[in-house]
């Protein structure tokens, strides 16, 4: 396809100045050099630290009400994966539409008809409903997996959930953040959550380096090894310090990040 003919293109230019490196770009195509697994890594990711998290505020996933607002590349591999691990999604919600089943969504139905239509917007079976409904809905965990700044002071203090997963960027304001935290309302961070896909992407690396090229299953067992330890370490230093989860995310990272530059004579 184009995308594969561009970065073909891309890799050739660059190797012949440089000679051939297939690790300058990841994010590849499989047949030029990208993993496999990385096209599902965010919402597989995302999904690893919900498990997670789900463990320790103990909530029973394969009973709980799942809402997903956003159906993209995140949405829909995150909603596929929920499926396979047989915990209902009761709503799911795009830029088009919004669809409500009171039990669950048929989500290979519904991502077979998103895929036709390009909307999960009529979707037979299932009730529609305004995108911003799902926001008054009632639920165990609402996964916001698609544009930044969603959850705002205008409807944070109202959403009926137990729990966040930020599976997009940036999807709770400041002002947000601050109203659910006096709610007491877990949020699971951006930062924590999404990071799957560049995950694979440094995997990807790793095997063009190698010249080596991993199968799908130990793919996924090192991304979950990845995320399991990423989510144990922002849990236990906001359990220990009383912040909150977002908080603790951010003080690891700015660390780690000043320690290796510290290490490398950076500072």
């Amino acid at each position: 396809g184009t995308n594969a003919q561009t970065m073909a293109w891309i890799m050739d230019e660059y190797g012949q100045a440089n000679g051939y490196n297939p690790a300058i770009v990841t994010g590849k195509p499989i047949e030029v050099g990208g993993s496999v697994g990385r096209e599902a890594a965010t919402g597989r990711g995302a999904m690893y630290v919900l498990q997670e998290a789900a463990r320790d505020l103990g909530v029973d996933l394969h009973h709980a009400r799942v809402i997903v607002q956003g159906f993209g590349n995140v949405g829909s591999w995150f909603s596929r994966i929920a499926h396979q691990e047989n915990i209902p999604i009761v709503a799911v919600a795009d830029h088009k539409g919004a669809v409500y089943a009171p039990d669950r969504l048929d989500i290979p139905a519904l991502v077979a008809y998103a895929q036709q239509r390009g909307s999960v917007a009529g979707f037979p079976g299932a009730e529609a409903c305004d995108p911003q409904d799902i926001f008054s809905m009632e639920s165990d965990v609402l996964v916001p997996a698609a544009i930044e700044n969603v959850i705002t002071e205008d409807n944070a203090s109202a959403i009926p959930t137990k729990l966040i997963l930020e599976a997009a960027n940036h999807p709770t304001t400041p002002e947000a953040d601050t109203i659910l935290a006096e709610r007491r309302i877990p949020v699971l961070p951006d930062i924590l959550v999404n990071g799957g896909g560049v995950t694979v992407s440094y995997f990807e690396w790793t095997q063009n380096l190698q010249q080596f090229h991993w199968p799908e299953d130990q793919v996924n067992k090192e991304l979950k090894a990845r995320m399991v330890a990423a989510y144990e370490a922002v849990a236990k230093k906001a359990q220990n310090s009383g912040q909150t989860l977002r908080a603790a995310a951010f003080e690891i990272g700015v660390s780690r990040v000043a320690r290796a530059a510290q290490l490398r004579g950076f500072v």
